[in-house]
Formats: structure tokens, C-alpha cells, sequence
């Protein structure tokens, strides 16, 4: 019996898979400062594994886990790792945007996720950073 795995969240985008191990391993580090390469090279793994072996709702878990730390993070003014949660909590709310266009309820799924994230960005974000520049098209 053949069983048939959806790969089409595959396709959103690399940024995750490429700018998140190392954020996330910042976020787990207990001391302040760059993690150590172990811990980077670890979530890498995992990351690697998810990706290669895991399914659209183990992918949509890790990035459960990763909202919560950044949440976590954005909730603590003293928490180090703030810029590493800016970069995970953009990284992941551009992904559960891009859900809208794939089939399935992962849109739907993660809208607390989304507004928990957006939430974490106006927090993160230094009062001083300049403002986008907002598309007039």
C-alpha cells in the first residue's frame, strides 16, 4: 500500500530553512552571546530532517515551537537574543503568510500563530529603526 505525502509546502521558501538554525539556536541558548556551533549545527539537523523526512504538520509544530520562543523573548525587555527573535519571528510570519496559497487548512492553522508574531515584531523592533518604505502600487 502506497501511501501519498503532500510536498507542496516544500516550495514556500528557503529562508526558514537557511536563516533559522542559527536563530533559534540563539533563542535556546541559556547564556547570552552566539550559541555555541554545536547547538547551531544540531538545530541545523533538525531543521535538515523536518524538511527531508517530516510532514507539512511536523513542519507547522517546529515552527510552533518557534513562535513561542520568540514570543518569549519579545514578552522579556531584558531577554538576550532579541535581534535572533526579530529575525525568527519575520522569517516564520512571512511563511505563514505564504500558506494562503497552498491547498489545506495551514493558513487557518496558524492564525494565531501569525497574530502572536506580529505582535512580537512591534515589540522587538528598535523604536529608532527606520520605517519601510511602503509600496505605492
Amino acid at each position: 500500500m502506497s501511501v501519498r505525502r503532500s510536498l507542496v509546502w516544500l516550495g514556500l521558501t528557503p529562508e526558514p530553512e537557511q536563516e533559522l538554525p542559527a536563530a533559534v539556536a540563539a533563542l535556546r541558548a541559556p547564556a547570552a552571546g552566539r550559541p555555541a556551533p554545536a547547538l547551531i549545527t544540531a538545530e541545523r539537523r533538525r531543521v535538515e530532517r523536518l524538511v527531508l523526512r517530516g510532514t507539512h504538520r511536523d513542519w507547522l509544530r517546529y515552527l510552533g515551537e518557534v513562535t513561542a520562543l520568540v514570543v518569549r523573548a519579545a514578552d522579556d525587555p531584558h531577554a538576550s537574543g532579541r535581534g535572533a527573535a526579530l529575525l525568527a519571528a519575520e522569517v516564520v510570519l512571512d511563511h505563514h503568510r505564504m500558506l494562503i496559497g497552498l491547498p489545506g487548512s495551514g493558513y487557518d492553522r496558524t492564525a494565531a500563530q501569525r497574530h502572536a508574531l506580529e505582535r512580537a515584531v512591534a515589540r522587538l523592533t528598535p523604536s529608532d529603526a527606520p520605517a519601510e518604505p511602503r509600496s505605492t502600487v
